[in-house]
């Protein structure tokens, strides 16, 4: 596997790595979504990578080795030895249930020595976790998933998901992995503190919270938030719901959007009735170390072998939180898996993977997730 990572920020352009461009077989590239519609982007990455499947993603900010760019171009190309890929999408427009989002996009590619999932999706219009579900009912056992969902910086209002072209934009892409010699770790962390006490959600529907120990949802959370009550939903980054049915590990859920006529949260992911929450807060020494073991995590998966390729796939909150010490995060992901792994991604709106290799596929939100690539020759 060779893998070239070239950024163009403020401007300019740098590249590292050895590929032969000419070669490479899938190319992610990350950066806004005012860029991925321009077509002028896809013209110039077309010239870089003539025969890649090209796979943009907008972002709340892009990773680029140990730096964390705002409004730049991460572009990351890759040429497998002996592995192959294969891509398949489905437009929003073609079905609205998330679950049947996700059979579809399943069922468009090949099973048949599929090794690994990678999916990147809408971020505001989509409920990761049914689109999740419906994935993992028409794949494999043994296929595992991960990726994330786009994002827009903290505004909230356009995400931006393309393939091979500007438009369309509003669909889900997956990335199929394929070959003996592939060897792809992955694994999640978060960091968060919990406090106030644990409550039932009493009403919901999907991802739209309504009632928590029958109260109105955002009554209580604002309540709560006090004085960042007033920067809702963005305010809501700093302050996520960990919920958990029963003595489960618990996931971290991020608020999307509210409304203040209905009194409801909408997040990510479902939110079923039932399950307990609680309120999550940041602690900045425990961000950075969870970042740390999930690159831990993701290398053991690999066999504890040197990758080549890794993608972080981080939720905005934590850029939110961390600010200027954002970069200590991917740095700390460098400390573990050494100077020549090539490391991409971007900051998003939920990430999917397992915990661990041995654990189920879900959406989490507030997570530090890796994927690590790995071939043998």
């Amino acid at each position: 596997m060779q893998v070239q990572q070239r950024i163009r920020n403020a401007g300019a352009w740098t590249v590292q790595g050895e590929c032969d461009a000419s070669q490479a077989q899938l190319v992610l590239a990350f950066t806004s979504a005012a860029q991925l519609r321009d077509a002028a982007v896809w013209q110039q990455l077309r010239t870089f990578y003539p025969k890649a499947r090209i796979v943009g993603c907008s972002t709340a900010g892009e990773i680029a080795g140990t730096r964390v760019l705002d409004d730049s171009l991460v572009v990351t190309a890759v040429a497998f030895a002996t592995s192959q890929v294969a891509l398949a999408a489905v437009l929003l427009n073609e079905v609205l249930d998330d679950v049947a989002r996700g059979k579809l996009l399943a069922a468009r590619l090949p099973h048949f020595g599929l090794v690994h999932l990678m999916v990147l999706s809408d971020g505001l219009r989509v409920n990761g976790s049914a689109l999740l579900t419906g994935l993992l009912s028409e794949l494999p056992a043994h296929v595992a998933v991960t990726g994330g969902l786009s994002a827009d910086g903290d505004r909230f209002e356009r995400t931006a998901v393309c393939l091979d072209a500007p438009a369309p934009a509003e669909q889900i892409v997956a990335i199929g992995f394929y070959g003996e010699g592939l060897r792809i770790g992955y694994g999640c962390l978060g960091g968060w503190d919990p406090f106030g006490p644990e409550r039932r959600i009493t009403h919901s529907s999907g991802n739209v919270l309504h009632q928590l120990d029958h109260e109105p949802a955002l009554d209580l959370y604002k309540r709560y938030l006090g004085e960042h009550a007033q920067g809702l939903p963005a305010t809501g980054l700093l302050f996520p719901l960990a919920i958990r049915k029963s003595a489960e590990a618990a996931v971290v859920r991020t608020i999307l959007a509210v409304d203040e006529t209905a009194r409801t949260l909408t997040f990510a992911g479902d939110m079923p009735v039932g399950y307990r929450a609680r309120l999550m807060r940041a602690n900045f020494e425990r961000l950075v170390d969870g970042a740390s073991e999930a690159a831990k995590i993701s290398r053991l998966g690999n066999g504890g072998t040197d990758s080549q390729l890794a993608v972080l796939i981080s939720c905005v909150g934590r850029k939110l939180v961390l600010k200027q010490r954002i970069e200590e995060e991917v740095e700390a992901v460098r400390d573990v898996l050494g100077p020549h792994t090539v490391m991409t991604g971007f900051y998003s709106y939920g990430e999917i993977s397992a915990f661990t290799p041995a654990a189920r596929c879900e959406l989490h939100n507030q997570t530090m997730t890796i994927t690590t690539f790995a071939e043998r020759q």
